[in-house]
């Protein structure tokens, strides 16, 4: 830039060596580069789209090169420079960008929504907030299995606003955990100034209420950003604790190009010129005789020609071409089940809360990197007292007491998971996964489709009415997940599949939600095996057996039709689908061809429950097996109810006595 002040940014190159000099200035011009040659495409209409970070590349290259290479670093849209520095190869980068198969996310997602676990870089998702939370699960890791890293997570002043940045900082602060969170404050959420996202003079004023250390410093100065980042790591690497670090820095371009800066006064885009970070510290370096013209002439050359080869690369590359069977299988992460059994001769009588407990403790002892969280799992055992006593055999650090915020300790599980970990997350109702729902359905869910990075986390919810609790501690909200491809939804109905089947969830290395009907807790019991086994995920269980009719339901409904069943006289195919997703569709269709009557009984309520899905299906495939149409029994389609009588009529008991009646009779 031809009129640059050098006195714009205070360079000190302290201890700093001639090469890292080098390296920074070589860091910084990489991106911006890429950036200028991204704008030139945009402009011919080659690309369609991208969110420029020229301007604040100071940030990403000075924090990234501060970093050892195996530290993860998470990223957002302005963090070109992490990539680049942590030697991402052009060509796979520019792939992605074209949504080519070399890309990182084989053509599934966009621009840096994605991560690279080999580079150390976990990319962002729309929804900003959470990916703080997972970088403080990665601390969690750090911290849990005594190692001397640090890890480092991007965001801007506009997602300071969101709920989640709150619960990230606290819990980083409650755990003490390695992690620095870096605010790139660049004046604009989109086109909202900061005046209007928060009412405090800087953001680093936060920092002291969430009790940790914070700084403010110059982003734009790659100096002070390498610097201040480096001392950091160092002092935390010895004694772990969470920092806050505001960057102030300004977005030279819009937040993508096509939305412009026409909302940015002129005197403060030409305010913020003067402070450009590449060209200030390329004078800087002229003047200090660390480099020279024709140094700087053959390496932008150099960059320009390699940036020029490797864009054509991925132009050239072939489209994306849609293969079925390869876009099913990559939903999920590969797990070959293989099953664990236990002596069928030792065998107690337990209660359902009883065998739940009991595989969770031997889940524990079977993976030592297994770590439980959850409000009050710690010394008072749980709501429900199913983790009573596990802090003394296994320890607080792995029997993890949470601050009230599920969607950070769901985030934390998931970074966890990054690290080789795998976790538990208890929602102490089942009805409070909505503060947590992002988490669950937009990355648990999401993340081995898009990138190929499983997600080993359970989610235990303690769900179901019939114990007068009301609208909030009694609802059953399976249908919410099994929306979700990506997660995987078990629900016994008797203490020794509960057992089997949440053992079998820590073998699986997928998200698995695991519904426990808090009424059947400590109402019914069974004899369960004493040791490790496991029940496959997808196989339904006969809970009996007859020719009149069949009843596919899970859960308390199981325990329902029995009953009114064995009243009535009625034999009938009891299915119990144990697991939701997978479904057994085959058990389905092996009783429907047998009793050629189907009703299907859940306790959640009628519309957009899991019946309809199931009705569809029988119709679509098995309409010619069918004496009589599919019936569906469910809740009344209101919100839960407190008093007695009024849940006793929400509850489907009696209307699935007379719909029991009319199939009977059709």
């Amino acid at each position: 830039m031809a009129n640059v002040k050098q006195d714009q940014i205070n360079y000190k190159k302290g201890k700093i060596s001639k090469k890292q000099l080098i390296d920074l200035y070589e860091g910084l011009l990489r991106p911006r580069l890429i950036e200028e040659k991204m704008l030139i495409l945009l402009r011919q209409g080659r690309i369609s789209k991208w969110f420029s970070g020229i301007g604040q590349e100071a940030i990403s290259v000075g924090a990234t090169m501060a970093l050892d290479a195996d530290e993860l670093i998470f990223t957002m849209h302005r963090n070109l420079g992490v990539f680049t520095s942590r030697n991402m190869p052009l060509e796979n980068l520019f792939a992605q960008w074209q949504g080519k198969d070399a890309g990182y996310t084989k053509g599934r997602d966009r621009s840096f929504h994605f991560g690279a676990m080999e580079h150390g870089i976990v990319g962002m998702i729309s929804h900003l907030g959470p990916q703080l939370s997972l970088a403080s699960g990665v601390g969690l890791s750090h911290k849990l299995n005594g190692e001397a890293k640090v890890s480092l997570a991007f965001t801007g002043d506009g997602a300071t606003s969101q709920g989640e940045f709150h619960e990230a900082l606290n819990v980083a602060s409650v755990w003490q955990l390695p992690v620095i969170f870096v605010i790139e404050n660049n004046g604009y959420g989109l086109s909202t100034p900061v005046n209007e996202q928060y009412n405090c003079k800087d953001l680093v004023d936060r920092a002291k209420g969430y009790g940790m250390k914070g700084y403010s410093i110059d982003g734009n100065n790659i100096l002070e950003v390498y610097s201040t980042i480096k001392k950091l790591a160092t002092s935390m690497r010895k004694n772990p604790e969470p920092i806050f670090l505001e960057c102030k820095t300004f977005r030279m371009r819009g937040h993508e190009e096509a939305s412009g800066t026409k909302y940015v006064p002129k005197e403060l885009m030409d305010m913020w010129a003067l402070k450009d970070p590449i060209s200030n510290f390329e004078e800087f370096l002229l003047e200090e005789k660390i480099i020279d013209k024709a140094y700087i002439e053959n390496f932008r050359a150099e960059v320009k020609r390699s940036i020029n080869e490797n864009v054509e690369l991925a132009f050239n590359m072939p489209p994306v071409e849609a293969d079925l069977q390869e876009e099913l299988e990559d939903v999920y992460a590969p797990f070959n089940y293989l099953p664990i059994k236990a002596d069928p001769s030792k065998k107690t009588e337990k209660r359902l809360v009883d065998a739940i407990s009991d595989g969770l403790r031997q889940s524990m002892q079977r993976h030592p990197n297994l770590v439980l969280m959850g409000q009050d799992i710690s010394d008072y055992g749980g709501v429900f007292k199913i983790t009573d006593g596990f802090y003394k055999e296994f320890g607080k650090e792995r029997v993890r007491n949470t601050p009230l915020c599920e969607s950070a300790v769901i985030g934390a599980a998931l970074g966890l998971s990054l690290k080789g970990g795998k976790a538990m997350v208890e929602m102490q109702f089942a009805d409070f996964v909505t503060c947590g729902f992002n988490q669950i359905t937009n990355n648990l869910a999401k993340l081995h489709y898009r990138w190929g990075q499983k997600a080993d986390v359970v989610i235990r919810m303690p769900t179901g009415g019939g114990v007068g609790a009301g609208p909030f501690h009694s609802q059953s909200n399976e249908a919410w997940f099994f929306h979700t491809p990506g997660l995987k939804i078990a629900y016994p109905s008797t203490p020794e599949d509960a057992k089997g089947l949440l053992m079998t969830s820590f073998e699986d290395p997928n998200p698995v939600m695991f519904f426990e009907h808090k009424a059947l807790y400590r109402s019914i019991s069974s004899e369960v095996p004493d040791e490790p086994y496991t029940i496959e995920f997808g196989k339904a269980r006969w809970a009996t057996e007859g020719e009149d009719l069949s009843i596919i339901t899970y859960g308390m409904g199981v325990h329902w039709a029995e009953k009114i069943c064995a009243e009535m006289n009625i034999q009938a195919d009891i299915i119990d689908l144990r697991t939701l997703l997978p479904l057994d569709y085959d058990a389905i269709e092996q009783s429907v061809k047998k009793t050629n009557k189907v009703l299907i009984l859940h306790e959640d309520t009628l519309l957009g429950g899991i019946g309809g899905e199931l009705s569809a299906h029988i119709s679509e495939h098995l309409f010619e097996h069918l004496d009589a149409p599919v019936m569906r029994v469910a809740s009344l389609d209101t919100p839960f109810p407190f008093a007695k009588a009024l849940e006793e009529q929400f509850l489907p008991i009696e209307r699935l006595k007379e719909q029991l009646k009319k199939l009977m009779s059709y």
